[in-house]
């Protein structure tokens, strides 16, 4: 037989959680982006473990040796995923193609409704990859890290601030919103670690000053 303080305790359990459910926690836009990276302490630990060396871009460099976008569910690719997750109030067509929703750039806290304003930055640009490893990888490595949603590596940003961050390095550029720099310093040296990318000189020392703030 259930007692009356086990009825009880069961109800509140099962109303907390059906609260839970029918009120989400609220996420404000200007956080809803890459997935959330490495402590800054874990970040120092990671860096001093990278290897330093020159980059090299020997064979070249090449857009298309890096596949994108992967199909992630049903019809949504990489950059509809990553707009889906990133945004808020989000409506696709039936080709899963985002129509409207509402969006902030995390490197430089603008708002936009139009999904056409955005593009998904690799947070390592592919080129930097390529110069720091992933030219000795395999095509099926190089297309997995191009399409990579678990680690902080995709982002929806302002499309002409992608443009102007082109392949370069945190030596020679970080996002022009102070505030997301130690979210993105953590971010690159944990994409870096994982798939056992090199560093340079310069972007090993960009790295340590902009950690020692964190």
């Amino acid at each position: 037989m259930v007692s009356i303080k086990s009825f009880l305790s069961a109800a509140v359990v099962l109303s907390v959680t059906a609260t839970t459910l029918a009120a989400p926690v609220f996420v404000p836009l200007s956080r809803r982006a890459l997935p959330t990276p490495i402590a800054a302490s874990t970040a120092r630990t990671y860096l001093s473990e990278l290897t330093v060396a020159t980059d090299s871009n020997s064979p070249a460099y090449a857009r298309d040796l890096f596949k994108t976008w992967d199909t992630i569910s049903g019809n949504c690719d990489t950059r509809e995923t990553v707009l889906k997750r990133d945004g808020t109030s989000v409506v696709t067509d039936s080709s899963c193609k985002p129509t409207s929703g509402n969006w902030v750039s995390p490197y430089d806290d603008v708002p936009t409704t139009n999904p056409s304003d955005l593009d998904i930055d690799h947070l390592v640009p592919l080129k930097e990859a390529w110069l720091s490893g992933a030219r000795d990888w395999t095509a099926a490595q190089r297309e997995a890290f191009a399409n990579d949603l678990t680690r902080p590596q995709l982002v929806a940003v302002t499309d002409n601030l992608n443009q102007s961050k082109g392949d370069k390095d945190v030596a020679n550029w970080v996002p022009p919103l102070t505030s997301f720099r130690c979210t993105y310093v953590r971010a690159w040296v944990q994409v870096k670690h994982y798939y056992d990318l090199t560093i340079d000189s310069a972007e090993k020392t960009a790295l340590q000053n902009y950690l020692a703030s964190c």
